[in-house]
């Protein structure tokens, strides 16, 4: 099996902490169940660009019990954890190409290697394999049944893609079913970068005036959870309707030029370019901490922050400081990569087990109805959207109303009247 991690003998401890993960996604579990018995997957080659993280193995898992013939990369040079990667190598045989720390280049190659595979399914986590195929390896649309997407960044690009008509392959965006924006969004990245921000730097955020870039649902669930630390949250929009929700949300919105001046942290979570630039860092506080859980690194301009600083150097892991020749001092969380898996361990296991039952679930719907699927981005059906919510309350103990057969008539109907 050919394969590229960085010590195969971290796989002990990943082992450990895929089990522990597992323990925690009873839905891809269940699906894990049923996908060992049917095989909806037999024969069916995926490759997948996603976080190595203790979830995405119990993914690549599901779809290896499923019949699939699975390999995975990484969707960001830092998100990769070496021991998983080394646990579905070595107890899994899992073919993984992925190091945490890894160079642009490397990250390419890794990203042609699991390609090398002709996969009939693509499944990506901001995009990079289905640009790459069209861009670089266009021989191997011949192959391909569909795809699908995770983050709302790649979602983004390839409905851009669909409007120029320059998508030769179905895509099923995971990141517009209920059961992942609602959750992995909100309450995932919300406790997720906040874990990030303080394991980097081990700031009080009580007190702090705390900058959320975009109110998103990403965006949303930082800012909650902001709050609830004492944060003084500010957020910064383009949409006005989201300023106003954010507004009566309880939060100050402002320009980000106004913004930063008052800022003492700064998150950034758009999916664009130069959300940070060079005025802001003339106008910043000193000692303001920088930080980004978009998926990519361009959120913040660091190509202008390099060519302002007189001195940059390493202060904590995880932590870069950039001097201004004024002698002001910025802080650049993880290069400024996604905060979350670079600094902390990604989302918790209990929201992921609903984005990654999409996956799973998105997976076998693309096989059974390639036919029928255009070269367009399609939402997954409802329907497997409430079943996997329906699995998700079981698996919580909670039980909910049904309607009676009086209520679905009235619902259905227009005769009556008040």
């Amino acid at each position: 099996m050919n394969y590229d991690i960085k010590n195969k003998s971290l796989h002990i401890s990943g082992k450990a902490r895929i089990e522990w993960a597992d323990a925690l996604m009873p839905v891809l579990k269940q699906i894990r169940e049923e996908y060992a018995k049917s095989k909806p997957l037999k024969g069916v080659k995926i490759s997948a660009c996603l976080h190595v993280t203790t979830e995405t193995a119990n993914l690549m898992r599901t779809l290896k019990a499923g019949g699939a013939d699975a390999m995975l990369c990484a969707s960001n040079p830092l998100s990769t954890q070496d021991d998983v990667a080394a646990s579905l190598v070595i107890d899994y045989d899992i073919p993984v190409f992925a190091i945490k720390g890894e160079s642009n280049d490397v990250y390419y190659k890794h990203l042609n290697q699991v390609l090398d595979n002709k996969p009939h399914i693509t499944m990506d986590d901001g995009a990079d394999l289905v640009s790459t195929i069209h861009s670089k390896r266009k021989e191997l649309l011949k192959n391909i049944k569909g795809g699908t997407e995770e983050t709302t960044t790649g979602v983004i690009r390839l409905k851009a893609m669909a409007q120029k008509g320059a998508l030769k392959f179905p895509i099923i965006a995971v990141n517009d079913s209920k059961t992942k924006y609602l959750f992995d969004n909100r309450y995932g990245t919300g406790q997720s970068t906040i874990d990030g921000i303080l394991r980097s730097t081990n700031v009080l955020l009580a007190g702090k005036n705390f900058v959320v870039c975009g109110y998103g649902w990403c965006g949303r669930g930082v800012a909650m959870r902001a709050h609830g630390l004492g944060a003084n949250v500010i957020v910064t929009e383009i949409d006005p309707v989201k300023a106003l929700e954010a507004r009566l949300d309880g939060f100050r919105v402002m320009p980000s030029k106004e913004a930063i001046k008052i800022a003492d942290i700064v998150l950034t979570v758009t999916g664009d370019i130069n959300v940070v630039d060079k005025h802001h860092f003339l106008d910043a506080k000193d000692g303001i901490i920088l930080a980004n859980s978009g998926h990519f690194d361009v959120e913040i301009n660091k190509k202008e922050l390099q060519k302002l600083s007189v001195e940059t150097r390493e202060v904590r892991p995880c932590v870069q400081l950039y001097k201004l020749k004024s002698g002001k001092r910025i802080y650049l969380l993880t290069e400024g990569r996604l905060v979350n898996l670079s600094a902390a361990e990604g989302h918790p296991a209990e929201v992921m087990d609903m984005s990654f039952a999409n996956q799973a679930l998105a997976a076998k719907y693309t096989i059974e109805n390639s036919q029928k699927l255009k070269n367009q981005v399609y939402k997954i059906p409802e329907e497997l959207d409430a079943r996997i919510a329906q699995l998700k309350l079981k698996a919580l103990g909670v039980e909910i109303d049904t309607l009676t057969k009086e209520q679905k008539e009235y619902l259905q109907s227009w005769e009556i009247g008040t």
